[in-house]
């Protein structure tokens, strides 16, 4: 049953069945790119395990590429594979396993966002390009900030989010990717407060590039009593944040893009920028920052086509905010465990072939002596 199974799984139609799908997932991709942008493509086609073509189910990337895997894993595994004279094709296929691994790998694993600096100012934190979080923030006697993140995923029509730390509710009435704002024909005192009395939400249709989407959420608080305490409103990251005061705190609400904490802190020392002569468009852009991490700190210059590499993460110079004294980095984040895989992958491959080919000159030059003779 096993030897079945196994014989089943490195069929090399596999290969070729899965090699076919995958291409006609990237021309697919690329189609819907155009009119739905980058991250929508990557949704429908690369990240799912099942792509939905109309009402009809297909085999998505990662489901691909795990098939893939196996494939040529069983293929590897053959007992009548591993010989002298096949060593060559052997090490090329355990390269092609190492570069399926590498691309595992990154695609669960790899995230990516933005890091944000003004000048003369530090931050341990990456805030997320697409995901976002509801923050309730307080400060204890010290004035230390105790914060608490409520992921997106919850962000569901009538969802009540509850916690020993806060002494409210909060019931969840809409979220919206992307919205704006109308001023309200009629002012409503008693049940809307904050940005709700004069504003209402209104859903918009989402940006082809989502950093660009302007994300709001409607919500309803319950104090301890299970009495309401009024319907609010937040955009994200809007310059006035809701206070919410109770009888022993007050707590900040802030709509904000999901954060990802470092082990380390980067402090922007200085931004320069290279202008095109006569003109005001940027011919180059760099940052000067200061690597600090358990109390050592080093000097590194990130520039566009030199980024920062540091565990794990990798800082490219992205764009910049010009301000009237100081101006403001915008630094692109990736971390990406299998970053170096298809390096090391290429060369393990370009090994295997080149063995197989010193393997089989001898047979080449004795049919070529016989063809001669």
């Amino acid at each position: 049953m096993i030897k079945k199974i196994h014989k089943a799984l490195s069929n090399p139609r596999i290969l070729v069945f899965t090699m076919i799908w995958l291409m006609v997932l990237v021309i697919l991709g690329t189609l819907a790119q155009k009119d739905y942008g980058l991250y929508k493509a990557q949704q429908w086609f690369f990240s799912p395990w099942i792509t939905w073509l109309g009402p009809f189910p297909f085999p998505g990337a990662k489901l691909t590429l795990v098939a893939m895997f196996v494939n040529v894993l069983c293929f590897t595994l053959k007992t009548s594979f591993w010989s002298f004279k096949k060593i060559g094709i052997v090490t090329t296929h355990l390269g092609v396993l190492l570069l399926l691994f590498g691309a595992g790998l990154t695609a669960w694993f790899s995230s990516e966002g933005s890091m944000i600096i003004k000048e003369g100012d530090s931050s341990n934190f990456i805030s997320d390009y697409h995901d976002k979080e509801f923050a309730i923030i307080n400060k204890d006697e010290d004035g230390i900030e105790n914060i608490i993140t409520i992921s997106q995923d919850l962000f569901k029509k009538g969802k009540i989010i509850e916690s020993e730390d806060i002494p409210f509710k909060i019931k969840i009435i809409d979220y919206y990717t992307n919205a704006n704002m109308i001023r309200r024909d009629q002012y409503f005192e008693e049940n809307y407060k904050g940005l709700a009395k004069n504003f209402a939400i209104i859903e918009l249709e989402d940006n082809i590039e989502p950093n660009l989407n302007q994300s709001a959420i409607n919500f309803e608080i319950f104090d301890s009593n299970q009495e309401s305490n009024g319907f609010y409103s937040l955009l994200l990251e809007q310059t006035i944040p809701q206070k919410i005061r109770t009888d022993e705190d007050i707590f900040t609400l802030i709509l904000q893009r999901k954060k990802t904490y470092l082990p380390f802190q980067i402090k922007l020392s200085d931004f320069k920028k290279v202008l095109h002569p006569g003109t005001n468009i940027a011919k180059s852009y760099s940052s000067d920052v200061y690597l600090k991490d358990e109390g050592t700190s080093r000097r590194v210059l990130i520039q566009m086509n030199q980024p920062l590499r540091y565990r794990n993460y990798t800082f490219y110079q992205s764009s910049f905010i010009e301000g009237f004294d100081k101006d403001t980095t915008v630094l692109a984040v990736v971390k990406n465990y299998g970053r170096l895989f298809p390096y090391i992958s290429s060369l393990i491959m370009a090994t295997g072939l080149l063995l197989h080919m010193i393997i089989r000159l001898p047979n080449i030059f004795k049919a070529r002596k016989r063809k001669s003779g």
